[in-house]
């Protein structure tokens, strides 16, 4: 793989309360290629996208690939998909499992991305998919999970939809990069889902994402243009439209003229 300029981890704790981060969860190489023109700093992707291909298609971006909770069981498991994450093009890796998990890929140099406040694969400990840290006790809370996490050797935590002056005071004493996904201005990088900044979803969008572009009706005036294609087609072949001479392979009159005396002698013999 080619030598990159991409930022390290080293690099992107010392940009810590300098300046906000941008980050956006990216599934395509067509995301991914824009995300790199557009200067994104961090891009979370699928560990399936990563890859050369993905790194011609984004040099710059550092990447944090995410270890599915409940994909993997053992720490053992989890060190040997982030192993083939990292060489594989991944920078980091994100992971919701256990603090022992965290501090297994700690103690083998793994950069490791945890998760405090709204964890949606934990959620139903919290109330469902609701907003996290709005009494003291629920901010105490995810005070406490940021230290555990950093004690366990994490270099950064994504908080999620945590009021912004509780996400704030946290970022301002723990030495991890702080991640807001809605947890405001107070952390050390925005998150956004590529889906959401694009408008690509037909579904309910978070109160945090901030929409940029109608994706989705582009997508369904598509999919209009892909039927009235096909049907233009199918009704050519029913027609007889298709296909012209235009679209066949030729062949010289005299070699047809063989290849036919050829196949009849063939066929009487038969």
């Amino acid at each position: 793989m080619k030598k990159h300029s991409r930022p390290t981890v080293a690099d992107l704790l010392s940009i810590k309360g300098k300046r906000q981060l941008t980050m956006l969860r990216v599934t395509t190489l067509e995301e991914a290629e824009a995300a790199e023109k557009a200067k994104i700093d961090m891009v979370s992707v699928p560990p399936a996208l990563l890859g050369p291909v993905f790194r011609e298609a984004a040099p710059s971006p550092f990447a944090v690939p995410g270890l599915e909770y409940g994909d993997y069981v053992s720490a053992e498991e989890y060190l040997r998909e982030a192993f083939k994450a990292l060489k594989a093009g991944g920078d980091a890796v994100y992971c919701a499992a256990g603090l022992s998990t965290i501090r297994r890929m700690r103690e083998e140099g793994i950069p490791v991305c945890g998760h405090v406040g709204l964890i949606p694969s934990k959620a139903t400990w919290t109330g469902g998919f609701r907003a996290v840290g709005k009494t003291a006790a629920s901010a105490f809370e995810i005070w406490r999970q940021t230290k555990a996490l950093e004690e366990a050797g994490a270099f950064a935590a994504e908080i999620e939809v945590v009021p912004g002056e509780v996400a704030a005071a946290i970022s301002q004493n723990t030495s991890m990069l702080m991640i807001s996904m809605g947890a405001g201005t107070g952390c050390d990088a925005q998150y956004l889902f590529a889906d959401d900044v694009l408008g690509a979803n037909r579904d309910h969008y978070p109160r945090h994402a901030k929409v940029y572009r109608n994706f989705a009706a582009e997508y369904d005036r598509l999919q209009r243009e892909r039927i009235a294609a096909f049907t233009e087609f199918a009704d050519d072949v029913k027609n007889g439209a298709y296909p012209e001479k235009r679209h066949l392979v030729g062949i010289d009159e005299e070699q047809l003229k063989l290849f036919l005396q050829r196949l009849r002698s063939e066929l009487d013999q038969a």
